[in-house]
């Protein structure tokens, strides 16, 4: 038998088609809730359950969407086959963006969710409607990529009250075709805060690491490493252990060698491209303000 934890929680699932990109983020007064609200799979679409929730819903409506099915044919097709439908709380987007979303009448108020073009947002157990019209709102305002979009969403959501009987835990998951690290997965973003005071700006926070280690600047952008910033590297590795000589600015296979074990232990291996010399700049403060006062 599926264990039925019963989730009160806020979410939002939602499509980017410029990035290719599906996610969600949820937030709750209960433990480790992204091990149990978000389902995503590339090019097919994302998935949030909760309230009573079906874990079932997850795989379940992800594989009916990979069928063809759009997301309110999923989400009926899964409420149909769900004698426990009415506690259960769902939302929904598919590959083309088409969302919707679900709140049974048993839900604990109070409970609903809207839809917008290309999202839908949905709690329970809120301090208000006002909770799901501010994520909407805020996720049509934002800019930058869908995680960005999707935590700002849920922070707006978390301002607003949120979950009336408190914080514990959030979460937020992205994905896209090779998206994840090395781009063997789809899963882009999977950043989970389990038991925390202020779950959600503890999730901004750790966005803000996974841009900094796992982000990429644009070509232009990169900081040619040399001559004045070797040196200045140079130091840095002295200072680290990594280098035993005088900062000359001089790029030799030793150089290269410590450069390379120093990314490594920083895990700034995507921010540093070491074959051609070159540094993203969110890496290089990183690394100044850090290792240089």
């Amino acid at each position: 038998m599926v264990a039925e934890p019963c989730i009160h929680t806020f979410s939002i699932v939602a499509h980017d088609p410029a990035e290719s990109s599906w996610g969600v983020a949820v937030a709750s007064k209960f433990l480790a809730v992204g091990a149990v609200v978000p389902y995503a799979r590339a090019g097919v679409g994302a998935v949030a359950t909760q309230a009573l929730a079906n874990l079932c819903y997850g795989e379940r409506g992800l594989e009916l969407m990979a069928e063809g099915l759009s997301a309110s044919e999923t989400l009926a097709r899964l409420t149909a086959e769900d004698e426990a439908r009415e506690h259960r709380q769902a939302g929904i987007v598919d590959s083309q963006g088409r969302a919707a979303t679900f709140t049974g009448s048993a839900c604990m108020p109070w409970a609903g969710g809207l839809v917008g073009e290309g999202f839908a947002v949905q709690g329970n157990i809120l301090a208000g409607e006002h909770v799901v019209r501010a994520m909407a709102d805020r996720f049509v305002s934002a800019q930058g990529e869908l995680a960005e979009r999707l935590y700002a969403a849920l922070l707006a959501g978390d301002r607003a009250g949120g979950d009336r009987r408190g914080r514990q835990s959030a979460a937020l998951l992205v994905v896209k075709p090779g998206g994840s690290y090395g781009g063997f997965t789809d899963r882009y973003l999977d950043l989970r805060v389990d038991d925390h005071p202020d779950p959600v700006p503890e999730l901004g926070r750790l966005l803000e690491l996974h841009h900094l280690f796992l982000g990429a600047s644009r070509p232009e952008e990169r900081v040619p490493i040399v001559e004045p910033l070797i040196r200045e590297l140079q130091r840095m590795l002295k200072e680290q252990g990594y280098w035993s000589r005088d900062p000359d600015g001089a790029w030799t296979p030793e150089f290269e060698q410590a450069l390379s074990a120093f990314v490594g232990t920083e895990n700034l291996e995507e921010r540093v491209h070491i074959p051609q010399r070159l540094i993203d700049p969110p890496a290089l403060d990183y690394l100044r303000k850090r290792f240089m006062g």
